[in-house]
Order: C-alpha cells, then sequence, then structure tokens
C-alpha cells in the first residue's frame, strides 16, 4: 500500500512545478503584447479590456497611454476618452509605465482587432458527429435562487438503464442532503424524482454536488454512483455597496482640467460578470451645485476636474452625492449612494497688496534701532501658511543702510527700523520704495501675470540740538623739523552742525606722546614747545598724532585727532655700521663696509666712501670701491702682515653731510672669521673689579710657579744626580689634559726633541693647539725671562710662535741632550734587568695617570709625584715600574 502511494507526491511536485513554469510565462509575456477584439465602433468612456500591470511593473506609479484616444487606470482598465471607429481591422498603441524611485521603465503593446465572423462551410466528405445515448448520465440541473416554490420543488428525474431488468432503488449523498444544509433536497425511492424542500440564496451556496445511487431490492449496486450537481442560478437580489460610507479627497486649486481627484469603489455579491454586478457611478448632486467641476467615470469610479473654476478663495470644500447602480445602470438595476467631501488645498494664486500705496513716518536724527513704522497688507491665501505670509523688501531709497524692514509674524505686517543714525543737516527727508511678496513662490500661470506689489515711504528726519561734530576725525598740518621754540600753525577745527561754526567751541589736549605741542583753548592752533625730532619718533614714520578734544558752551564735546607732518631736514650724517670685521688672509680678499642716515631717502643715498687717513702708506694697505648706493669694499693688499689695523672711513650722503669712523680691521691667518677674537688692546681699556681680581690671582700664581722652579734648582744641585744644565725644573704649563705631542725645552728655550718633528727652531709648537680645537696650549716653557703674555700668538692661540730664539745657542741644547742621555741610559737598562727577572713585581701607583680636560688654568701650582723629591733618590719611582713600562725601556735602551 505504501508503495502504491510513492507516485502521488510526484505527481503533485509536478504539478507545482508546471503551475510555477506557467506563472513565470505570463509573467515574462505580461509586459510584451495584448490584443483586445473590440466592435468597429467603440463610444466615448467605453471599457475595451483590462492589461495586468502589476505582473508587467509591480512598483510603477506613473501610467502614461501612447494613444489620447484611450485611458489607462491605474488597474490597468482600458477606457475610450473618445468615439472610436476601426477604419481597418487593427490598431495598436503602447502603454508606458514608470517607476520614479528606480527610474525603472516598462511598455505593453496593445493590438486592437475586429474580425468579422465566417461560416465556414462543412464539406461534404467529413463526417458528421452525433451523440449517442448514454447509459446512467448525469443531466444538467440547475435551480432558481430565491424560489417561490410550490414546493417540494420538483427539479428533474433520475434513471439508470439497468431498470429495464431489475427493480432498481434510487438514494443520494451530499450537501444539502446528508450534510449542511441538511434535508435540503430528497429524491424518491422508487420514481428518482428529485426535489428541494425550501429556497436557496446562492450568494451562500452556488452549486451543490449531489451523488445518486441505483441499487436492486437486494442490495448490489447496478451501476457505478452518478455525480449530479445542482447549480443555483443566481437573481439579482443584492444592491451594489460602497466600500466607504464617506470618501474624503483634497485637491490644490491650481489643479489644470483633468486632474484626478480620487476613486471610489463599490463591490456587489451577486454573481461575477453578469448584468448583476456590471456597476456604473454616476454623481448625483454637487454642493454647491454650480458651476460643474468635477465628473466621475462611470465604470472605474475615478473623479477628475473638468472645469478651471477651483478656487479656494471662493469655495474650500465640495460635497458630492455618489450614485452605483447594477445592471450596468439601468432604471430596473438595485443602486445605493455614499458621499463625497472634496476640500480643495489652497495655492499661492493671490498676491499680497499694501493696503494704501504711500505712507509716511518720522525719526530724530541720531536715532538709531529705533521702530518708526508698520505697514499693512491683504492677502486671500490661507492665513498662516507661507502662500499668507508676507516678505518685505526695500527696493530703493536705502543705498546707505540706514534702514532695515522685517515681517512681524504674527500680524504679518512690514515692521520698518532705523540702523543706523540720520543727519538732519544732510537730508531732511528720505523717499523709499517698500515691494513685498510671499515666503511661498506664486502658481506658474499666476507668476506670469501678475508683479510685485510695491508703496512709497517717505521718511522725515526731525532735528536735534547737537554737540560739536568733529568732522573729518582725522585733521593734518605740516611743521618742518627743528623748527624754532613757539613756532605756531593752524591746529585742529570742529564746528556746530547746526550753524556750521566753529564759535564758541573750546579746544583742549588729550593725548601729546612726546610733548612737544601746546594747543590755544579759544582758535586750536597749536604751538611747538620743544624741538622736533623726526628721527625720535616712535614708531618712525611721518606723522605725529595728537588727540584733541572740542568742547561747546553746554559741555557736549567730540574727540579728533590732528596729525602733525614733520617735515625732515638732513641733519643725520651716515652712520656706518661695522665696528669691528675680520677678513681671513689668504681666503678673503676684502671685507663689505655698509652705512644707513635716519633721514629721509632725499637726504640720504647714495652714499661715498673714502679713506679719511690719505697718508701713502694708508693708501698703499688699503683700497676702498663702491659696491652699491649704501656699500663699499675694503680691499687689504697681499703683503700685508696678520695683524689688527685701525683704518678711519668717511661716508657722506648726497647732500655733502659726512661722518667718520674708525674700523678695527683684524687680518687673520685663518680659514673663517669664526677663528679669529678681537686682539686685547691696553689702550682706552677701562678694567673692573673683577678683571683687576684675575690679575691679581694671576700674579700670585706666576710667583708660586717662580719660587717653585727656584726650590727645584738649588735641590737638583743637591742631588748631583743629573747634570747640572738638567738640574733646573722645567715649567710645563697645559690647559689640556688630552694625550699630545711631548716636547721638552732645553734651559736656553729651543727645542730639543718633538715627537712629530713640526715647528723646528721655535720654543714649543703652533700645530699642537690648533689640533685641539683652539685650546690654549704651552709645552714645557723654560722659566726666568719669558711669561705667558709675551708668547701669545694671534687671536688667542697660545703657541711658542712668538717666542723666536734668535740668541739661542744650538750647540749648548745638544750638549744638554748628549748628558740627559749618557745619566739615564745605564738606569734605564738597570731597571729594564730588574723588571725582566720580577715580572710580578707589583707596579708603581704613581707609574701611569690619565687626565681629562677640565677648563683653563689653575689657582694651584704644578702637581706631579717628583715635585717635591729633593733626596739623591728621587728617581726611586722607577724600581717599582711594572710591565707596562718595558716596551719602552727596550726602545731606549737600543738607542
Amino acid at each position: 500500500m505504501a508503495a502504491a502511494e510513492r507516485p502521488i507526491p510526484l505527481r503533485g511536485a509536478l504539478s507545482g512545478l508546471l503551475l510555477t513554469l506557467v506563472v513565470f510565462s505570463f509573467a515574462c509575456e505580461a509586459c510584451k503584447k495584448v490584443t483586445f477584439n473590440i466592435p468597429s465602433k467603440l463610444e466615448a468612456d467605453k471599457i475595451v479590456g483590462r492589461v495586468n500591470l502589476k505582473e508587467c511593473l509591480r512598483s510603477a506609479d506613473l501610467i502614461r497611454s501612447g494613444d489620447p484616444d484611450f485611458r489607462v487606470l491605474d488597474d490597468g482598465s482600458v477606457y475610450t476618452t473618445s468615439t472610436v471607429v476601426l477604419s481597418d481591422e487593427k490598431r495598436s498603441f503602447t502603454i508606458w509605465l514608470s517607476d520614479s524611485r528606480t527610474q525603472a521603465q516598462k511598455e505593453i503593446k496593445v493590438l486592437l482587432e475586429h474580425q468579422k465572423k465566417v461560416l465556414r462551410k462543412r464539406h461534404a466528405k467529413e463526417d458528421v458527429l452525433r451523440r449517442s445515448k448514454r447509459r446512467w448520465a448525469p443531466i444538467p440541473c440547475s435551480m432558481q435562487e430565491n424560489s417561490l416554490g410550490p414546493f417540494p420543488l420538483f427539479l428533474q428525474q433520475v434513471q439508470s438503464d439497468a431498470a429495464q431488468n431489475y427493480t432498481i432503488f434510487y438514494s443520494i449523498s451530499g450537501h444539502g442532503v446528508d450534510q449542511e444544509p441538511l434535508n435540503l433536497f430528497f429524491i424518491e425511492r422508487d420514481t428518482g424524482n428529485l426535489y428541494c424542500t425550501r429556497p436557496v440564496d446562492r450568494e451562500e451556496y452556488e452549486v451543490f454536488d449531489l451523488i445518486a445511487y441505483a441499487s436492486t431490492a437486494d442490495g448490489y449496486s447496478a451501476d457505478m454512483p452518478l455525480p449530479l450537481p445542482i447549480r443555483v442560478e443566481d437573481e439579482n437580489d443584492n444592491h451594489p455597496i460602497f466600500t466607504e460610507a464617506i470618501y474624503n479627497f483634497e485637491v490644490p486649486e491650481s489643479s489644470r482640467l483633468g486632474t484626478t481627484v480620487g476613486v471610489v469603489c463599490a463591490t456587489d455579491k451577486d454573481e461575477p460578470d453578469t448584468m448583476h454586478t456590471r456597476l456604473k457611478y454616476t454623481i448625483l448632486e454637487q454642493t454647491p451645485k454650480s458651476p460643474g467641476i468635477f465628473s466621475v467615470h462611470p465604470t472605474t469610479g475615478v473623479i477628475t476636474t473638468v472645469a478651471h473654476y477651483l478656487d479656494r478663495e471662493t469655495v474650500d470644500k465640495y460635497s458630492l452625492i455618489m450614485k452605483v447602480q447594477d445592471m450596468d445602470g439601468q432604471l430596473f438595476g438595485l443602486m445605493s449612494t455614499s458621499t463625497c467631501i472634496i476640500t480643495v488645498k489652497d495655492s499661492n494664486d493671490n498676491a499680497p497688496t499694501f493696503k494704501q500705496n504711500t505712507y509716511e513716518a518720522s525719526v530724530e536724527e541720531n536715532s538709531y534701532n529705533v521702530e518708526i513704522l508698520r505697514i499693512s497688507i491683504e492677502d486671500k491665501d490661507l492665513i498662516n501658511t507661507a502662500n499668507w505670509r508676507a516678505n518685505f523688501t526695500i527696493l530703493k531709497g536705502n543705498e546707505n543702510g540706514h534702514f532695515k524692514i522685517s515681517t512681524d509674524k504674527e500680524t504679518n505686517e512690514g515692521v520698518l527700523y532705523v540702523v543706523k543714525p540720520l543727519n538732519y543737516e544732510e537730508n531732511h527727508q528720505v523717499t523709499l520704495e517698500i515691494g513685498v511678496s510671499n515666503e511661498a513662490p506664486f502658481t506658474r500661470d499666476f507668476a506670469l501675470r501678475t508683479t510685485m506689489n510695491r508703496a512709497l515711504v517717505t521718511v522725515h528726519v526731525r532735528d536735534q540740538d547737537e554737540g560739536p561734530e568733529c568732522s573729518p576725525a582725522a585733521q593734518y598740518v605740516r611743521i618742518q623739523e627743528h623748527s624754532a621754540v613757539g613756532s605756531k600753525v593752524n591746529g585742529y577745527k570742529a564746528y556746530d552742525p547746526e550753524t556750521r561754526s566753529a564759535s564758541g567751541i573750546r579746544y583742549k589736549k588729550l593725548h601729546d606722546p612726546k610733548g612737544w605741542i601746546t594747543i590755544d583753548e579759544i582758535s586750536g592752533s597749536i604751538t611747538t614747545s620743544k624741538i622736533l625730532d623726526r628721527e625720535a619718533m616712535t614708531p618712525r614714520n611721518d606723522l605725529y598724532n595728537i588727540t584733541v578734544l572740542a568742547i561747546d558752551q553746554d559741555g557736549r564735546s567730540c574727540t579728533g585727532t590732528l596729525a602733525v607732518n614733520i617735515e625732515d631736514m638732513n641733519d643725520n650724517p651716515p652712520e656706518i655700521l661695522q665696528s669691528y670685521v675680520t677678513i681671513c688672509k689668504p681666503k678673503m680678499r676684502y671685507t663689505d663696509i655698509s652705512a644707513v642716515d635716519p633721514d629721509e631717502p632725499i637726504h640720504g643715498p647714495p652714499f661715498y666712501f673714502s679713506l679719511a687717513d690719505t697718508s701713502p702708506e694708508m693708501n698703499r694697505m688699503w683700497t676702498l670701491t663702491k659696491v652699491n648706493d649704501t656699500a663699499a669694499r675694503l680691499s687689504y693688499q697681499k703683503n700685508a702682515e696678520f695683524q689688527e689695523y685701525s683704518v678711519p672711513i668717511t661716508v657722506k650722503d648726497r647732500e655733502g653731510q659726512s661722518a667718520t669712523k674708525t674700523v678695527r680691521v683684524n687680518l687673520c691667518d685663518c680659514t673663517h672669521p669664526s677663528q679669529c677674537l678681537p686682539t686685547r688692546r691696553s689702550a682706552g681699556v677701562i678694567l673692573g673689579k673683577w678683571a683687576i681680581l684675575a690679575i691679581l690671582l694671576g700674579i700670585a700664581l706666576l710667583f708660586s710657579v717662580l719660587l717653585t722652579l727656584v726650590c727645584g734648582v738649588f735641590g737638583a744641585k743637591k742631588r748631583k744626580g743629573f747634570p747640572e744644565d738638567l738640574a733646573q725644573q722645567n715649567l710645563i704649563i697645559s690647559n689640556t689634559e688630552a694625550p699630545g705631542d711631548d716636547k721638552v725645552c732645553s734651559a736656553n728655550g729651543f727645542m730639543t726633541q718633538t715627537v712629530n718633528n713640526s715647528g723646528q727652531g721655535f720654543c714649543g709648537t703652533m700645530g699642537s693647539g690648533m689640533k685641539n680645537g683652539g685650546q690654549e696650549t704651552i709645552e714645557m716653557v723654560k722659566g726666568g725671562h719669558q711669561t705667558l703674555e709675551s708668547c701669545r700668538g694671534t687671536g688667542h692661540h697660545h703657541t711658542l710662535d712668538s717666542c723666536r730664539g734668535g740668541h739661542v745657542e744650538t750647540d749648548n741644547c745638544r750638549h744638554a741632550y748628549s748628558e740627559w742621555h749618557n745619566f739615564t741610559q745605564p738606569r734605564l737598562g738597570e731597571k729594564l734587568h730588574l723588571c725582566n727577572q720580577n715580572e710580578n713585581h707589583v707596579p708603581s701607583q704613581d707609574y701611569v695617570l690619565t687626565y681629562n680636560y677640565e677648563g683653563k688654568g689653575s689657582p694651584a701650582g704644578s702637581v706631579g709625584c717628583c715635585s717635591e723629591k729633593q733626596e739623591e733618590d728621587g728617581l726611586d719611582f722607577l724600581n717599582n715600574l711594572g710591565a707596562k713600562f718595558t716596551t719602552l725601556a727596550e726602545t731606549c735602551a737600543k738607542r
């Protein structure tokens, strides 16, 4: 049994798939072409057919017919707008569908055909189909709803062919027999006559599907059960009913002819697609009655405008009594009514107008931010809407911005204000042209035939007793620089605006930056109280501003500015900007000298530069050439020595005003001027208390160093360990404790040994100081007749360049070195032998010391491991040297 039921779901699935394909095919075909068969002539407002718009474009919100003779409603119904006659057998047009949101568009082709019926003749040889008698066949049966009887009402007789041979008994079952409604039908058991027992309502039961049975006396079925449908025929017993008792629609008053107002709809319970349900809509009554503005489509119920008389200001609401009648509106058809309320919405089709063409107002001069006038208007549009609210504009007369007009939101009046003070003396009255419009724009048709309404407003300015007027606020006078004290010129002038006179006005000086001016209280004239110097003004310009207060007899005042233009005089010579310059020889061949003049340019450049010292020696050494109007180029001769020079230079302006300045020129051996510092000069130098204290400390330090040297010399003579010429202690001055060049100087100041053999013939070297970034360094200078100050080089590089020893005997220096060598050689060998025998000997704590740079100078003397040793065994520290000294000792032993 289960296996037999398996094909049933498959059959259902195939049926569903087939239905889906049919629906999909219908949807695809919905937008292609629709064909309607119509008569050769159709009157206006007749239905042609219906197109399924939803299947083509469900979201369509705009439906348009390509043929003006046809109109398409939202439900797809196609109606004629005028009488249509088909001259030929076919006619077509297009229905356009659009979705404004997605911009989708579809089109449907509609084909109208008129086909004549042609009776086809049967061919002589064709067989004629004849109906044969069927056994136990259902007989079509129907009954009228709401039948009046008499009851039971005979419907038909059911007979079986088996009754010819057997005794047959008849029975029925189904709705109306053994199912609701019960006992509505019965059949005579012997005759097969079928009866109805009472009236039937078709709207409740359209068809009764009965089943008839034929059986023999012994209960056997003589025939198969026979389906016996009983159809209830419709009767026009139901009135059409509107879907709403009252319809409410809105339409703008500016609507064009044919605008859709709304759609009314009615339903009828009678059998569809019959005359009982063919409805027709009409307007029974319109209130107010005239003029007739609306019409309704008889079959669709679409209400449209048919006149241009919509005016909200005349009638803002219409009431329509709508009638619907079945039987296509025939007199015997059933009908019902409904009410349709149509509200006319406001459009801006009325311009605001002034109640009068001219207005007058008055205001006191010097008043501002005051209301002077309210202007009323009339507007027939709906109150408190954008079509009614007014916008006021000042079209003419407000070029200086004295007035402002706004709208009172409550009263819709124009409020005119004075926002900038008026002057009675300048103008006694002002005429304004005011325009008015609405917030919302006019409708298109109304805007083409109307213009903005305008009105004239005359504003009278009332005179007011005013104080003095300082006009213009800034007044100018000219005074020559260095004018004599007491020079008098015209000053500030104020006046009474009513009388245009300056009499009776007193003046007072409020602000004078330098106190150069006094002002006359009565006349306002000014007098110089000091010598005017244009170059002393800050900021420097040509105007010296004085603030003046003008007071009338009533104590009213105004404030003004008196700008004094101080005319410049050539009272200042040019001034050379440079006082000290550095020239790096030979990299720099010249330096530029520039000058400025605080006077005006008319008394200034071009400047003329010249050497103030015209001696032959100065002219051979220095030359001046012009660079531009304010600068000259100072060049030196190639054979000039490294030192500082004083060069007097005279500069003269265009009018001959001149000045001379001595420029200190440092001719330095350098690569950049920043490496050369100015040389100290004793002349004209004033020492402060700290400088004097530093000099005294330096002298004390020098004496301590000399005392240490003397003690060292006498101690060395007593020890007799060293040769006599080397018994004196050497002065070792070092401002850096970083590793550097080792040098040994003899007593006569001649260099005996250097590491790099540079600078031979000098006591010390210049290279050491240069390589250590400009630090002051002197290596082993012999004390006695030389000082640090005498060994200073240019640019404060402390070298021994200035300590040339032209009188020194070089033989003595060589003899001293040989004695030193003979004294130290055997002892170094002995110590080397001891170090080789004892490798683990503890090294001396005073063997190797590492020093870092700790700044210039020291108030203390030289401190070392051997400075205080006076005994002969002063070199006993050599017995404690460690393995680190081995390499040095071997080198010295080989020499």
